[in-house]
């Protein structure tokens, strides 16, 4: 019973973790660059590959070892959250290219990695705090990363949808998928200025 509960409860918070803002925008920008419904699940596999990695690396970490994260940490990491989805999206502002080749990888997975720092510790918490067992937590973990993974690869096939069918004759099209990459660079702002404002509070105690 308890087991089933762990499951539901896992895959409805990783399922609702994929929609967090900073995920949406990531996968969005990248999608603006990387079109077609089989790239974009692609990329929704590689930035699940990436974002389960440190996920659950860290989230494991604090599970197994009782490891008490520093918050100078968690702010730091949000910090590069927020560089990372303002360069994405003036990338896309100001670049213009045509995908004519496989696309690499090595962005959405690294992009991920970082997604997964971001919170994981957090998340490893509640686990703990509201689960007694080591074991349960760990379980909870894993279905946590799995919802999050099948939560943006349906997140992500909408996307690609819904770009896919803006008429790219029409002249408001660009406007339309460069939506995307402004929304990256305003949530980025404020992650970075957020992040920044706790590490100055942090520095000043």
């Amino acid at each position: 019973m308890l087991n089933d509960s762990v499951f539901l409860l896992g895959i409805g918070l990783g399922l609702r973790h994929a929609t967090d803002a900073d995920h949406v925008v990531a996968v969005s920008t990248l999608l603006h660059r990387e079109p077609g419904l089989f790239r974009a699940m692609r990329l929704a596999l590689y930035w699940g590959i990436g974002h389960s990695t440190t996920f659950l690396g860290t989230g494991l970490l604090v599970v197994l070892t009782g490891w008490h994260v520093p918050a100078t940490y968690e702010r730091f990491v949000e910090l590069l959250v927020g560089v990372t989805l303002v360069i994405l999206g003036l990338t896309g502002l100001l670049v213009h290219t045509h995908v004519h080749r496989s696309p690499s990888l090595a962005r959405p997975v690294s992009i991920g990695l970082l997604h997964g720092l971001a919170g994981s510790a957090g998340v490893a918490l509640l686990a703990l705090t509201t689960i007694r067992s080591a074991a349960h937590a760990v379980l909870y973990l894993v279905v946590f990363a799995g919802g999050t993974l099948v939560g943006m690869a349906i997140l992500t096939a909408v996307i690609a949808w819904l770009l896919g069918r803006v008429d790219s004759g029409h002249r408001s099209a660009r406007a339309l998928t460069q939506l995307p990459c402004a929304f990256s660079v305003g949530i980025g702002v404020l992650f970075a200025a957020e992040a920044v404002g706790g590490l100055l509070q942090g520095g000043a105690r």
